[in-house]
């Protein structure tokens, strides 16, 4: 059996449509330019990854979860410098109007695009934040902002949560939720996109000790992502140079995985030293100092590590490195599959039973494996074709009701990564699942 690995992101992107994993958000209004919706699939992936990501935070003494508002007071992006920095430079072409980010571009070359030469405008900054309105009059004083990250509303909570749930540093803070930029250059599928999901677990350390609590949460880090599946040979970190680090942080790195168009980030582990709390504490005017009972109810701005993840990217990751094209011998023989982690696999098991006058009684086990698995039942097609859908949607096992089941009480389960088939007896394929499913 020979194999191969995802090409392009297009094989993806035709998969993940057909199989019910993303679709192209309006399309049938001709789509709107980097938006996504995630079909019956990819909502279930996204679900088990975040659900992973929550466990492996909070199911520690030290992390406490928030579910913080998408909508804020407009100072607190003033103090966390959004307002002010959060921009790209752009530069538009006289010619075809086409913009690009000035950064990216050598303005004193020809136009990629049309090839006109001394085209190009004078930079301009524009600010990536989606502005609205707030209540019912349409003047500034309304104006809010859709938030650009959620850090911020970890870090304006600091204190309720750090006095209510009567933490100690070292402590953590964890948050999943939308953010939205309005993106100049998105692309890649799902990749870079103008709404999307974040991870984040912002880490609240005594200053003088984030740069060893960093080192910590890197390991971390790197690990739970290898435990979703991910090849190490497709993980690679990067570190920022000096000269690369944002304004807020001391050190910091990135995790980064090799998609089909090359390395990009995924993860982002930074030390961002007292900056946000000291910038909140200053527009607030509300003293944000930790007391440290511990040396003599010294009063300092704890220092921040942050661990985020992009939800959406590391879903585009898994299913880049799930997908595989097994072949033998010629054409017909060949299949898609999508091998997720058994955790992750958005269907556990499928039932299948062999022709349509066996799907009473093979009902009856779906539905007491539905009780306990997230479960499919299909009885449509060719039992071959059957096993090809379930192959591409990453379903580790299908089960397969015959006539002799009706004897036998037995059926036959099916192994999506080896496609080698066992006889169970049918009482005995709750264990057998729990067996697999929980190794």
């Amino acid at each position: 059996m020979s194999e191969s690995n995802l090409k392009s992101m297009s094989e993806l992107v035709s998969l993940a449509k057909r199989r019910g994993f993303v679709f192209q958000s309006s399309e049938i209004y001709g789509g709107l330019s980097s938006c996504w919706d995630y079909g019956p699939y990819g909502t279930e992936l996204k679900l088990n990854l975040k659900e992973r990501w929550w466990k492996s935070m909070t199911l520690r003494e030290d992390v406490v979860g928030v579910d913080a508002s998408i909508l804020m007071h407009p100072e607190v992006w003033k103090a966390s410098g959004h307002v002010d920095t959060f921009s790209d430079p752009l530069v538009d072409c006289k010619a075809c109007k086409e913009r690009y980010r000035a950064d990216q571009i050598d303005t004193s070359a020809a136009c990629p695009k049309c090839g006109a030469k001394e085209s190009f405008t004078e930079q301009r900054d524009f600010n990536m934040m989606f502005e609205t309105k707030m209540g019912a009059m349409e003047d500034s004083s309304a104006s809010v902002f859709l938030r650009p990250e959620t850090a911020q509303g970890i870090f304006v909570n600091f204190l309720n949560v750090q006095s209510t749930m009567r933490k100690k540093l070292p402590f953590g803070i964890a948050q999943i939720g939308k953010a939205f930029r309005n993106e100049i250059t998105p692309g890649n599928f799902i990749f870079r996109t103008r709404e999307f999901e974040q991870m984040e677990m912002q880490y609240f350390v005594k200053p003088g000790e984030q740069l060893d609590w960093m080192d910590k949460w890197k390991e971390i880090r790197w690990q739970w992502h290898i435990n979703n599946g991910l090849r190490p040979e497709k993980l690679r970190w990067h570190p920022h140079g000096e000269n690369d680090l944002a304004h807020y942080a001391d050190a910091a790195t990135d995790i980064e995985y090799e998609f089909p168009m090359g390395w990009g980030e995924m993860e982002g582990i930074h030390s961002r030293t007292d900056f946000d709390l000291k910038q909140h504490q200053e527009f607030s005017g509300k003293k944000l100092e930790y007391v440290d009972q511990a040396d003599g109810n010294k009063r300092y701005l704890p220092y921040v590590i942050e661990t985020s993840v992009g939800c959406d990217r590391s879903l585009l990751a898994l299913l880049c490195d799930a997908y595989r094209l097994e072949f033998e011998g010629d054409k017909e023989k060949e299949r898609s599959v999508m091998k997720f982690h058994h955790k992750l696999a958005p269907v556990k098991v499928a039932v299948l039973p062999l022709v349509k006058k066996l799907e009473g009684e093979a009902r009856k086990l779906y539905e007491n494996l539905a009780s306990e698995y997230k479960s499919e039942f299909d009885v449509a097609g060719s039992i071959g074709k059957r096993y090809r859908r379930q192959d591409e949607i990453g379903t580790p096992f299908c089960i397969t009701f015959d006539f002799d089941s009706l004897d036998d009480q037995k059926v036959t389960i099916r192994n999506r990564d080896t496609m080698v088939q066992e006889r169970i007896a049918m009482d005995q394929v709750m264990n057998y699942l729990k067996d697999k499913l929980n190794a």
